[in-house]
């Protein structure tokens, strides 16, 4: 039994082997069916826009991070809050700057503040602080919202791909049994060439999701470091105004005049 079953599937092997080395993919996807041909072209479209957004996140992220960096060295190294408006114009790239940019428009509100209409100091320096906060917090969700933004597509293409191949595979599959039921022969060989090319969309469903949900979880990593690079920053900056607005003289909004100018 074992003996006649290796004589049946030794030639098949044969077969495969030789289809395997004399036809390529572009072959099979020409001697494919019509919906053989259009799950590769939709699993080629998937590819192709998950690798054009993962060179994209490779250098926004890149940038985000260097940028950051850079911005939140020259925020340590001075107390001047104009010049450091200034300087984000330079950081466009940065979280960091664009945090900051935020909250230095907040900060223009409390100078265009009138003293006569507005509550004493120490309640309008409490309510200056609660607006800063949730201005700073609003700021980093923006941010995040940012740079997570395209991530969604990479963990499309990561859950569906694979199962878009199995797709293909099946019908093409199929396809290859209907053509045996017509066929003079009812042997492998007949349907080996069907079913090879079906096993061809299953492949590129793998070739498409495999970089993607590495590229997705890598991503995801990255943006959570910036994350927390934001949520420091912001505590830092936060805890800036709160000290200055409690050293500063607290008659007048110039009493914060050497934070926020």
């Amino acid at each position: 039994m074992i003996s006649h079953l290796l004589g049946v599937l030794g030639p098949t092997v044969i077969s495969f082997g030789n289809v395997a080395a004399s036809e390529t993919v572009m072959n099979l996807f020409a001697q494919s069916g019509t919906m053989v041909q259009a799950v590769l072209m939709l699993l080629l479209i998937f590819s192709v826009s998950s690798w054009g957004i993962i060179f994209y996140k490779v250098y926004q992220l890149r940038q985000a991070h260097s940028a950051s960096q850079s911005f939140a060295t020259l925020f340590r190294s001075t107390k001047d809050f104009a010049m450091l408006a200034g300087a984000n114009l330079n950081a466009p790239s940065s979280p960091l700057a664009r945090i900051f940019a935020t909250a230095y428009q907040e900060f223009s509100q409390w100078r265009q503040t009138s003293p006569q209409t507005t509550p004493p100091p120490e309640t309008r320096s409490s309510a200056n602080l609660e607006n800063l906060e949730l201005t700073l917090r609003r700021a980093v969700r923006e941010q995040m919202t940012w740079l997570e933004r395209t991530l969604t597509f990479l963990a499309t293409t990561a859950s569906t791909t694979p199962f878009i191949g199995l797709f293909g595979t099946v019908w093409g599959i199929m396809n290859a049994f209907q053509g045996l039921s017509t066929a003079q022969s009812a042997t492998i060989q007949a349907v080996a060439p069907g079913i090879a090319e079906a096993l061809v969309t299953t492949a590129v469903g793998l070739l498409a999701a495999i970089p993607a949900v590495m590229a997705y979880n890598h991503f995801i990593r990255q943006v959570q470091v910036l994350t927390a690079e934001m949520d420091g920053f912001s505590a830092e900056l936060l805890s800036r105004v709160r000290w200055s607005l409690q050293d500063g003289p607290q008659s007048s909004p110039g009493g914060y005049s050497h934070a926020v100018r």
